[in-house]
Order: structure tokens, then sequence, then C-alpha cells
């Protein structure tokens, strides 16, 4: 499980009840210590946690001096407390010291469980309130989920911590964004930063699996429910239980097959071909589209309320062409994979340059496959502009307009303005796109600049 939690008290015998019934519920990332001074020691020495379980009567330190000092030191970290003995002031004192939720022993294991999850789902909301508002992106808890999402554009890096957030929960993503994009790889991050990372991760593409067929693969049958169907066979929602089902390109699923996928997102139950008896099924649905779904609902060829199950969160990644710090770090991270399979040295400076001043209309998976290509050609030898592929090479843009050097500093301010603009386009390879945001002015004000200054 991708969130942590601290417990802390003295009685082992509660610890190990604890942590048997926090293991069945999934929750994997667990510390229990009976010691309050070495779990202080640990949040100092920077071990974070998103729940802390403090009991309030322990030696040494209590819990009220050591919800204090976590708060202090991870402010983040929710704790609740618990305690044997039933006083309102104590609740009060804490309440007052930060905490979150306050219990009385002996509960139930269930309603420890409750409360962690309304804990945490309060816990997240405020998160996603606070990345809304933050500049700049936080760091990811869980790097290792996102590690085959390869960014340093500061917007990127905000949407994957977004991701990250929503992973927690259960609730239905909706992925959009170009073709190429990235969709699939930012779903199976959200599964591996999820609680259901050891359950499976089943990728169906919905316009493969949209025919004839279509409740057969997703339902399962029975046997002899059909001609050809020689034994029982479990469809893709059984197949997910507890693990994530992502349904790519989703916006071509026919309307008659929507009716049938929204039932399960309410009813969470399945019924095979040829059984009238339902099987309840927990799926976690990340769904995927290039597609704009309310323009599809509009023209009556998508469900609205399947559209609003769907998007319980939304996340639109953007396009290459509005991401260009990301495409010299991608580029270098392709070349690199291939020399590590020893099937190219590396990429020549004119071939990199070139490379950056490309729109990219196929997106990430066609800068990928440029480089693949290339790699191809060059036979182990370094990239250079000759072994890209033709139809690159045929987009060649036109000689840029070089900034004028001035050995003297410009004398008037249109000129100091001038050689800035020019020397930044120059450097950003004639990419408008990269020289706006890197002056921080819109993409008409520059061309209108550049018109100006003759350079096309």
């Amino acid at each position: 499980m991708s969130n942590t939690i601290l417990v802390v008290d003295d009685e082992r015998d509660f610890l190990e009840t604890v942590k048997r019934g926090l293991l069945i519920s999934g929750y994997r990332h667990l510390k229990l210590l009976s010691d309050p001074v070495e779990a202080l020691r640990l949040v100092e020495g920077g071990d974070s946690f998103d729940i802390a379980l403090l009991d309030i009567t322990m030696p040494g330190m209590d819990g009220i001096e050591l919800l204090d000092r976590i708060k202090e030191r991870s402010p983040h970290t929710e704790c609740i407390m618990v305690t044997a003995i039933n006083e309102v002031g104590a609740a009060v004192q804490c309440m007052q010291k930060g905490a979150v939720d306050y219990m009385v022993k002996p509960f139930l294991l269930e309603e420890l469980i409750l409360r962690i999850e309304r804990v945490l789902e309060r816990k997240r909301f405020l998160d996603l309130l606070e990345l809304k508002s933050c500049p700049s992106p936080q760091s990811l808890n869980h790097p290792e989920a996102f590690r085959d999402i390869c960014t340093i554009s500061p917007s990127v890096r905000k949407l994957l911590k977004e991701a990250e957030l929503h992973a927690a929960s259960d609730l239905p993503v909706l992925i959009t964004g170009e073709s190429g994009t990235g969709k699939e790889l930012l779903a199976r991050a959200i599964h591996r930063a999820s609680p259901r990372e050891r359950f499976p991760f089943i990728a169906i593409n919905m316009p493969a699996s949209s025919g004839t067929l279509f409740e057969a693969e997703f339902f399962g049958h029975t046997k002899g429910a059909f001609t050809g169907a020689e034994r029982e066979r479990s469809g893709y929602l059984e197949s997910a239980h507890k693990g994530t089902l992502f349904l790519d390109e989703i916006g071509n699923l026919p309307m008659a097959h929507q009716a049938k996928l929204l039932r399960v997102l309410q009813e969470g139950e399945v019924i095979k071909i040829g059984s009238s008896k339902p099987i309840k099924v927990d799926v976690r649905f990340v769904a995927a589209t290039n597609q704009d779904l309310v323009k599809l609902q509009a023209k009556g060829e998508f469900r609205k309320d399947l559209f609003y199950r769907l998007r319980g969160a939304w996340i639109h990644l953007p396009p290459l062409r509005d991401r260009p710090d990301d495409i010299p770090v991608l580029i270098h991270r392709f070349v690199g994979a291939l020399r590590s399979e020893r099937r190219v040295e590396s990429i020549a400076e004119d071939a990199l340059r070139f490379l950056l001043t490309y729109d990219y209309p196929g997106n990430i998976r066609e800068l990928r496959s440029i480089i693949e290509s290339a790699a191809n050609m060059a036979q182990g030898a370094p990239i250079t502009m000759d072994f890209l592929p033709t139809y690159i090479q045929a987009r060649k843009p036109e000689p840029k307009r070089s900034a004028q050097i001035h050995e003297d500093p410009p004398a008037t301010l249109a000129e100091a303005e001038r050689a800035c603009i020019l020397s930044v386009y120059e450097a950003s390879g004639g990419n408008k796109a990269q020289t706006a945001k890197r002056l921080q002015i819109g993409l008409s004000t520059l061309r209108r600049k550049l018109d100006a200054y003759g350079v096309d």
C-alpha cells in the first residue's frame, strides 16, 4: 500500500492485532513501535508517515507529547490518538495539539480501518487543494511508481503529483490527451502508486473489444453458454478483481456497451453469460481517450452518466509541443536506452539541435520512433542528421536569422529588448513556443515582435 502508517503503543498484543488488521486491509507500509522515543527519532530523522496511530499512556514519553513533537516536525502527518480511558479533557487537549481523531479502547478493527480511510480521504482532499494553489510542483512520495514517465516540466510534474494523490483512493480516473502523450504509462503509474499495486493491472483496447464478443470478454461466460464455449471463462472484470482495469480509448465504446459498463460501475457486480448469479467485483477503473467526450455527448455518442462516473478525477496530459523542455530529456533517455543495448553510441549536436525544432504531432511515441529508426540506420555510430527519417529531414526549417552580437551595450531599451528576444530565440533553436515560455511573454506577442525584426 502506498500510504505509510506509524503505530506506537507499549502493548505488544495491541500492536500485533492492529498489524494483522492493517495488512489484511491492504496497508503494507507499516512501522510498529512500542517505544515513543524511537518513533520520534524516526520522524526527526526524516521518515515520512501519512498517518500516526498514537497511544496516549506510555512510559518515557506520553502520546500527547509525542503528538506535539510529530506535528512540529511533520505537520502533514495526520495523528489518531488511542487511549483506554475515556476522558473528555484528554480528547480536547489532543485536538488542540493537532490530532485529527480520537479512539477509546477496546474498538473493532473494522472501526479503526474506517477511521483511517476517512482520515486519508480528508488528507488527499487537503493535499489536492494545496497542490492547486502551489506555484511549484511538490515532490512525489513514491517516485518509483512513476519511474517510466520522464519529465522536467513543472506543469507535468504537478500533474504527476495530482495523479499520486488520486492513486491512494478508489476514485475512477479519466486521462485525456493526444495520441502518444503517455496515457497508458500514467495509468500504470497510478496503479503502482495505489493500494492495488499487488493485484492485476489489465489494459483493454476498447476499439478491439467492442464487437460481438464484448460481453464474453468483459463479463465472462459459463461452459456451453454459446457455441464454442467449451469451458467456463472469467472476463476482464473478474480477472481484475482487487486490481485496476485500464480502458484505453473509451470514446470508441458503442452506446449499447456503455450501458452495460455503467451498470458494473454502479453495482460493482457482473453476471456471466449463461448464468443468472451476480459476482461481486472490486475493480479500480482508469479510462483514457484522445477524443473530446463532451462533444461526443452532444452528438449522442457517449452517455453523460457514464462520463461522470468515469471522471472521478480528470487528468489531461499536454502534447509534447507544449512541454519543449522535456524534448532533450526524452531524447537522451531514448538514446541512453539504445546505448545500453549497444545499438547506438550517441547523438550528434546537429541532429539534437534539429530535433528540438520539430513539433512532434505524434508526441512522445513519435519521438521515440524517430530515435529508434535513426539508431537502426546508424548501426552503432553516433546519430547524425543523415540518419534521421526522410520525412523529418524534409521538414527542415529555414535557417534562422542569428541575433546580432553587440560589442557595446544596446543604446536604447528597444534595442536591448530586440537583442534579448533574438538571443533566446536562437538558443531555443527557432522554437517560438519555447522562446515565449522562456521570456514569459505571450506567443502572439513574440510573433509580432519577430515579424517586426524581419524574422519568419
